[in-house]
């Protein structure tokens, strides 16, 4: 007998989309990526477009019309001067600056393939990363070139161009950010011989308008197909090597239209969205830099978010009328005494996503801000948006919302069975969103994708309305006397201590029960007195039944985090398996 989808099959979740969220996804708009960012250059051309604010103060900005310009030169520096074809990889090694989206969209007009990286990468993530994806042109922020004698002669990286952190500002703020660069604890490196042609982006770009024939930047976006590869969105690694998912120009127009879908009724002609989240990440880079860009807004570019006060420039003096980021973020802004006195008076909201949302974060950030923070999921593999907690109607902060217009979600059990709402299932999802599959790793592909179903590895409840929440990952799961403890659980118990700052939940052997719970927790300096075991295990006990309950916590400093936030559970296991092996 078939398994019985009949509970998702109807998918009750419409209900929740009223009348401003449609049904089903309207057709494309666009043929493929660089025809919508040639049409936004147009439609909005004497709009800014971006404004990067680095610590001091100092900023520059980019209309439309120079982005366009900008990014049809390089793109035609690839094609025509390092003589790239459709298809060829590019790395885009930089922060957030107005070099990222001058950069990225050319790579995109010029039908090459973007390949995002961190640029705070070692060497051998590096080298892996360039190796796996054939990546023949690199451009990196010149802060970094120190790295690439050790990593260039075990790739296949032909050219190698360089960014500032101020590139395109105006010329005495660059020159301000230059002397303060000489001061901070990393002075720019020379450049050293790499064996191959080096150059400053502002080169590259001039050879690309020199070389630049009419019409030509336009026919290599009318050659593209839609499924044609896009970009290689490496995964964070938090669940082994890191693989490239890949992601087609369908794909992430299709969630582009998914996003808006969920929020334009809520979005006008003049939206201003911060972007402290770094945009080589698939959460910003589709969300921030692409969805705003559609729709003719402003984005603020902030190159580092850490510490937080790097955000207070931004928000006292810009209008933002969206913030996106995760739980970290939003926490550490309600810590800052000039954001809780003076929160930005235009938001209309704060979108979270990449880790679970505390249900404490949400309240207490509704309550400074009196705007809501709209939770959503989404993954990698899914360019990246599934769900979305709809913008108008009733708040449901322990949810993750409904799966957005065009998809299809199921919760299974191990056997691939389907588990009835209101019971922990393992997430699966259909869509044209879902990445066509891992860079050369088939074996890993079929893993995850089945039936064109993509097995996310994370475990979820449906209500009777057809709204979801995550429980957690299937491999964070705590086994105690046979008895399953989520980790998302405990910790957001924990977070609503006033004096945690922070926490992480992560397994430990136990001679008696299997696994016990560990809790990882930073204080909070701006509560005083000591938080100690004792009080955290006596909050416990008021809102956890007891095999939940830590039975060990440890007191940190800091946690280890990726870089938009999310704390990596990953790093904490690997500390109890080196402790644990030593006993």
């Amino acid at each position: 007998m078939p398994p019985d989808f009949a509970a998702y099959d109807t998918q009750p979740w419409t209900a929740a989309y009223g009348t401003s969220i449609p049904r089903e996804l309207p057709a494309p708009r666009y043929r493929n990526l660089a025809a919508l960012l040639h049409s936004a250059c147009s439609r909005h051309a004497d709009k800014k477009a971006f404004t990067a604010v680095v610590p001091n103060g100092m900023n520059g900005s980019l209309s439309y019309r120079q982005v366009g310009e900008y990014s049809d030169a390089f793109a035609t520096y690839l094609r025509q001067v390092c003589g790239l074809q459709p298809g060829d990889r590019v790395a885009v090694q930089l922060p957030n600056g107005l070099a990222y989206p001058v950069v990225a969209f050319g790579v995109l007009k010029a039908g090459c393939v973007l390949v995002n990286t961190n640029p705070l990468y070692t060497a051998s993530e590096m080298a892996h990363q360039f190796k796996d994806a054939g990546v023949r042109v690199l451009v990196i922020v010149d802060m970094f070139v120190d790295k690439l004698p050790e990593v260039l002669p075990q790739t296949g990286v032909e050219r190698v161009v360089l960014a500032g952190v101020s590139e395109m500002f105006p010329t005495i703020p660059k020159l301000i950010v230059r002397g303060v660069q000489k001061v901070w604890s990393r002075v720019l490196p020379p450049v050293p011989d790499l064996g191959r042609p080096v150059q400053r982006l502002a080169e590259a770009l001039r050879a690309g308008a020199a070389a630049t024939q009419p019409g030509q930047v336009q026919a290599w976006a009318e050659a593209l197909q839609p499924a044609d590869l896009a970009a290689l969105q490496y995964t964070g690694g938090t669940t082994g090597v890191s693989k490239g998912a890949m992601l087609s120009h369908a794909n992430l127009l299709a969630n582009i239209d998914q996003v808006l879908a969920m929020g334009q009724s809520h979005m006008g002609p003049d939206e201003c969205v911060l972007t402290a989240l770094p945009l080589y990440h698939i959460f910003a880079f589709t969300a921030n830099l692409l969805v705003f860009f559609d729709i003719g807004g402003r984005n603020i570019l902030i190159p580092s978010p850490r510490p937080v006060q790097n955000l207070q420039r931004a928000i006292e003096n810009y209008p933002i009328t969206w913030i996106t980021g995760v739980n970290t973020l939003f926490n550490g802004l309600m810590n800052e005494e000039w954001f809780t006195a003076y929160p930005p008076r235009q938001l209309k909201a704060a979108i979270a996503g990449g880790t679970a949302l505390h249900r404490a974060v949400a309240a207490r950030w509704e309550l400074i801000t009196s705007t809501r923070i709209a939770e959503g999921f989404g993954l990698t593999e899914c360019s990246p948006l599934v769900s979305f907690n709809p913008l108008s109607g009733e708040s449901r902060p322990d949810s993750i919302g409904v799966p957005v217009p065009g998809t299809e979600v199921r919760l299974v059990d191990d056997a691939g069975a389907p588990v009835p709402p209101g019971e922990p299932g393992e997430l699966i999802v259909r869509g044209p969103q879902v990445m066509r599959g891992y860079w050369q790793q088939p074996q890993e592909t079929q893993r995850v994708l089945k039936d064109g179903w993509l097995y996310t590895g994370d475990v979820a409840v449906m209500d009777a309305d057809g709204y979801f929440r995550i429980v957690d990952r299937k491999k964070d799961l705590v086994l105690v006397s046979g008895f399953n403890v989520y980790p998302n659980e405990v910790e957001d118990a924990l977070a609503q201590m006033d004096a945690v700052l922070e926490a992480a939940v992560v397994g430990v052997p136990d001679p008696v029960t299997g696994e016990a719970v560990r809790a990882y927790i930073v204080r909070n300096p701006e509560v005083p007195g000591e938080l100690t075991r004792e009080a955290v295990i006596a909050h416990c006990k008021t809102c956890l039944t007891d095999y939940k309950i830590p039975k060990s916590i440890v007191f940190r400093d800091e946690l280890p985090k990726t870089p938009v936030g999310k704390i990596l559970r990953k790093d904490l296991k690997v500390e109890v398996q080196a402790e644990f092996s030593k006993r």
